[in-house]
Formats: structure tokens, sequence, C-alpha cells
């Protein structure tokens, strides 16, 4: 039986096989393997990306199989063609579909219409890739997941919900801080927290920024404005510029911490050049692993033995 990957959720029972398959890909640094020789992955962008898209198109390369890309240009979406459509004919065609969607209901009727493994390269709701090589990059600076504190600072977002669902299943302590018109998701958020307490550890929202960075081991943020929201604009760089991540919020954070952020970056708005060019970053890493990590996912989904 197929299995996705539309919510982070999806890993939970995966993670661990997950996370060290990424970190031996990474130490083996394999260019030429064959685990997804003959296989082709279809990729559906209906956003713009860098990383995403090299980060799936590069990992298939090297584990042997190929991609195809299709914006909604390139394809009849774009046109009127119902999702549903589109995943069964694309069904008949690849071993497995990535999807960047505007909409996650569009994301679950893809995934019901398909026949072949969909994962979730960013919808409105969930990113869980990047969690993926988010969790990796903790894991390989810090060493394990135990008693760390991971601190999201921001925008309630597609990305917040994520790491509020990765940090609870990993047994990370998570705290987010956003303000009150833009918390995340009430479903991840509950979801989270039900999770965080069977794993001994805790997911809250609070609105300070400084009670979320005290005593952090991971300050974390992401650009104010999501892909599909540049309308909102002004209103929302009013609401979230104390929200910044500056130097002296960092220095409230343990001794040892890193700086993440899922990129691009707009530096002087959500964090200061200092902070996400300066030595307790970790942003680039975090980019480079996020082919590392889409590398195992792919494998446990689309390889030979998935079957």
């Amino acid at each position: 039986m197929k299995k996705d990957v539309i919510s982070v959720l999806d890993l939970r029972a995966d993670i661990s096989d997950i996370l060290g398959s990424a970190l031996e890909l990474k130490k083996r640094n394999d260019k030429s393997g064959q685990q997804l020789k003959g296989r082709t992955l279809g990729m559906i962008f209906e956003k713009s990306s860098t990383r995403t898209r090299v980060s799936f198109e590069a990992g298939m390369l090297q584990l042997g199989g190929h991609t195809i890309y299709l914006s909604q240009r390139d394809s009849q979406l774009g046109r009127g063609e119902t999702i549903g459509d589109t995943a069964k004919v694309l069904s008949r065609y690849v071993d497995g579909i990535v999807y960047r969607a505007f909409s996650h209901a569009n994301m679950l009727e893809l995934a019901r219409a398909a026949t072949v493994p969909v994962i979730n390269a960013l919808d409105d709701l969930e990113h869980p890739c990047q969690i993926a090589a988010d969790l990796m990059t903790i894991m390989e600076r810090k060493g394990s997941f135990q008693g760390l504190k991971l601190a999201y600072i921001g925008d309630g977002n597609n990305v917040c919900n994520s790491l509020s669902l990765g940090a609870a299943i990993v047994g990370m302590d998570f705290m987010a801080a956003t303000p009150p018109e833009h918390r995340p998701d009430p479903g991840a958020i509950a979801s989270a927290r039900s999770i965080a307490e069977k794993n001994g550890a805790v997911s809250e929202v609070v609105t300070s920024p400084q009670e979320a960075a005290r005593g952090a081991d991971v300050i974390y943020t992401d650009t104010w404005i999501s892909m599909g929201q540049e309308d909102e604009g002004r209103e929302k760089m009013r609401a979230l510029a104390p929200y910044h991540v500056s130097q002296e919020l960092m220095s409230m954070a343990n001794k040892g911490s890193i700086f993440m952020h899922c990129l691009p970056a707009h530096r002087g708005s959500e964090v200061a050049a200092e902070v996400i060019d300066g030595p307790q970053s970790v942003v680039f890493d975090q980019a480079e692993n996020r082919m590392h990590a889409q590398k195992a996912i792919l494998i446990k989904l689309m390889a030979p033995s998935a079957r």
C-alpha cells in the first residue's frame, strides 16, 4: 500500500529511521547511488521555489532516478483540469509525486486520487520536508533532542505548525512566540500538545518573544510574509515588528544555542544581519540538509523494498 507524506505526523513512526538514513547519506556523500534507479518523480509546483526544487531534483539524480517538473503554466491544471484527474494521469507515468500547493485542501485531494506516494513540498498548513531537515540539523549539532528547547519567533505559519509537531514527536520542548492575531493553526497546536505530553515534553504558544527565547537551545524564525500573502504585508509587518530576532534576543538563549531559518531571509525584518550571518547561525547547513532528508524520505517511499 502506498504511503504519503502530507503532514509531519505521517513521519511519526519512521522519524528515527529517516533521520538516521539522512545523516548516513550525508556522511557517505554518494552522488551516484542506485537506490531509485529507474524511478521517476513528478513535481507539481504552484509556487516558486529555489531550495525545494533543486534539492529534490539533485537528490533524485544522486539516487539514480529522474524528475519531471511541472509548473501551472506547464500543465493542464492551469487550464482548469481537476486535481483528481491530474493525479490519476500522473500516477500512470511516475512513481511518486511532489506537490507544492497554495491550498492544503488541494494537497489532500491530490493524495486521495493518486495511486503513487505523494509528498507535500509545502502548502498553506504544513511544510513537512523542511522540518525533517530541521530535525536532522539539530541532531547534527546537538547529538540528541533530550532536554532541548526550540523557540520559534514570529508568524504562526505553516513552518511553525509543522515545527510544533516535529518537536513533539522527538520529545523536544517547543515554545512559539507569535502575535495574538497570527497564532499557529489550533489543530496543529492541539495535536502537538497531546504528542508532547506523551513524550515528556511541552508545547506552548505565547506572545512574548523574550519568554520563548529564554533558556532556548534553538531559536528559529521565518519570513513574515509568505507566498500568496503579499496583500497583507503592511499590517502584518507592523504586528510582527516586536518579533525581530536580534542579537539581544539571542543572548537570552542558552550558551551554545543555534539560530535557524528556513530561507529565504529578509535581513533587517524578521532577523538581524549580525544574527543570520553570525557564528550561531546554521541556516546554510539547514538548507543543505533539505536534500539529504528528502533523499531519505524518497527512499522510504519509492525504493523497490517500499512496494
